[in-house]
């Protein structure tokens, strides 16, 4: 996870970016951000807190990475940072012109180049590019002048209040974010990215059309695919292949799929099919899906390296175990696989559970 303990902010430059499927229009501005003590504070904890997720990527271009004009301006601020103002036009420019979808917010966007920032333990700058879409009310409270009261040992005081609605920026929510870190520079960097909307338009339009992001191959990007394409397997291939695959077997392999990867640090293709599938011509089935899912995907899944725990506890989200019996109940299976059953009679089909204590 990037450590931002220290880092400080150099430059921060901001215009407004509408949208161009609506004639929105941009507006640039031509100076830099004069920044109190206390407001670099605010906008650091406001940029930085949101980036706790180790899931990287690399800016990209199908001929080369050079031709991503998000990397051409960042090579240009890491070369001299005193140009980020003019870099940031560009890139407000760029923006607008992948606003093009009309559900896509106005906003600021900000570009900002910090000092100071930690990647695996190695210290870098980094460029920010962070656009906030959305406003929220707050009130301010305002009052006239107030008037002492003068009698002796009473420290009242009498002021007319009154309450006056704003719109404005919430500094505790970022709506889109990244981070290029000054490193890896011929790979395409190395980038964060966040999110918040998580509409299928804003996640294009955002890390595709105007970022051009390739997710980074690292430990982080084995374990997740690893663990996906197994889930694929499991859930999609397994009972086509073999007759009698129940719920519950799809159930139990997981499982111990998500056992495997949390109690290891290493993930070495031929001791995970024997502790976590077993048999012999289920493991033939495993691995020639897998060699079919890099083929219709376009990807390399290595066949051992390091497991990333971070990986590891978002894909488990997506491998909950659950039996679903038409509408009326619901199997949760966390463990043994021989302490459950299943079976038909007269009444319909059925599955026995076994257990030592309710709670």
């Amino acid at each position: 996870m990037p450590v931002f303990d220290a880092s400080s902010i150099h430059t921060v430059a901001l215009h407004r970016v509408g949208n161009k499927a609506t004639d929105e229009g941009y507006v640039l501005s031509n100076a830099p951000l004069q920044l109190t003590e206390q407001l670099q504070d605010i906008l650091v904890r406001y940029f930085l807190t949101p980036f706790k997720v180790e899931e990287y990527y690399n800016l990209f271009d199908e001929s080369h990475v050079e031709m991503n004009l998000i990397y051409q301006r960042c090579a240009n601020i890491f070369a001299d940072p005193d140009c980020l103002m003019e870099e940031s036009k560009l890139i407000a420019q760029q923006l607008y012109d992948a606003s093009t979808h009309a559900n896509i917010k106005g906003g600021e966007l900000m570009v900002v180049y910090f000092s100071q920032c930690m990647l695996n333990g190695e210290t870098m700058d980094a460029v920010g590019i962070f656009k906030s879409e959305n406003k929220e009310s707050f009130l301010k409270v305002q009052h006239d002048q107030e008037q002492w009261s003068r009698q002796e040992g009473d420290m009242s005081a009498q002021a007319e209040y009154r309450l006056e609605v704003h719109q404005g920026i919430n500094p505790a929510k970022l709506d889109k974010g990244a981070i290029i870190f000054n490193t890896d520079m011929e790979k395409g960097y190395v980038v964060n990215v966040v999110d918040a909307t998580n509409r299928s338009t804003d996640a294009v339009y955002w890390k595709d059309t105007f970022l051009g992001l390739r997710q980074r191959e690292d430990e982080y990007y084995n374990t997740h695919t690893e663990m996906q394409a197994y889930k694929k397997f499991v859930t999609d291939e397994l009972p086509q292949q073999f007759e009698g695959v129940s719920k519950a077997d799809q159930a139990d392999m997981l499982n111990r799929c998500s056992n495997y990867f949390k109690q290891n640090d290493n993930f070495d293709l031929q001791s995970f099919a024997e502790e976590v599938i077993a048999q012999p011509e289920v493991i033939d089935s495993f691995q020639q899906y897998r060699q079919q899912y890099q083929e219709e995907n376009d990807i390399q899944m290595p066949d051992s390296y390091d497991i990333s725990e971070s990986a590891v506890k978002k894909q488990s989200r997506a491998y909950k175990s659950v039996i679903k019996l038409d509408k009326n109940f619901h199997i949760y299976v966390h463990g043994d696989r021989q302490l459950i059953e299943q079976g038909e009679d007269e009444k319909g089909k059925f599955y026995k559970v076994y257990f030592n204590e309710e709670s």
